[in-house]
């Protein structure tokens, strides 16, 4: 027999998932990267594969678009994201993404910068290094998640 305590603990547990953002959910994530870019097409397939919805814009140059979004240059990736009002810079893990769309903090949005091996899309066989995803909004950054690697 199931007791009061646990039909209320499962109902809450129900509730708690059917609030958490799904990718799929959200709008098109659009990605804009370089033409020739491997690693950038392969953290494309990761926030796919996560549910994400993506449009690619291949660009010669997408300095303007970091500049454009704000993004702190000391941030900087090799592809810039935009998926509603929130910009994600780099190789940042579609877990992360989720979780800032469902917190939906009042940030401009997470990086990882530079291309860390065993962030999504730089996974390196036998290889992989601790890396921070940063938030920022204009000047201010602050250590969003952090992965062993």
């Amino acid at each position: 027999m199931i007791d009061r305590r646990t039909l209320v603990l499962t109902g809450l547990a129900c509730l708690a998932l059917a609030g958490r953002a799904r990718a799929e959910d959200h709008p098109v994530m659009v990605v804009y990267k370089s033409p020739t870019c491997g690693c950038c097409g392969a953290w494309i397939e990761h926030v796919e594969a996560a549910g994400f919805r993506v449009a690619v814009r291949n660009m010669p140059d997408v300095v303007p678009v970091k500049t454009e979004f704000g993004v702190p240059q000391a941030l900087w990736s090799c592809h810039t994201a935009r998926i509603g009002d929130y910009t994600i810079e780099g190789h940042v893990p579609a877990e992360d993404i989720l979780r800032m769309l469902d917190t939906r903090p009042q940030i401009a949005g997470i990086a990882v910068p530079g291309m860390p091996a065993g962030s999504p899309g730089m996974e390196v066989p036998g290889y992989s290094e601790p890396y921070d995803v940063y938030a920022f909004s204009g000047d201010n950054l602050s250590v969003f998640a952090s992965h062993e690697g």
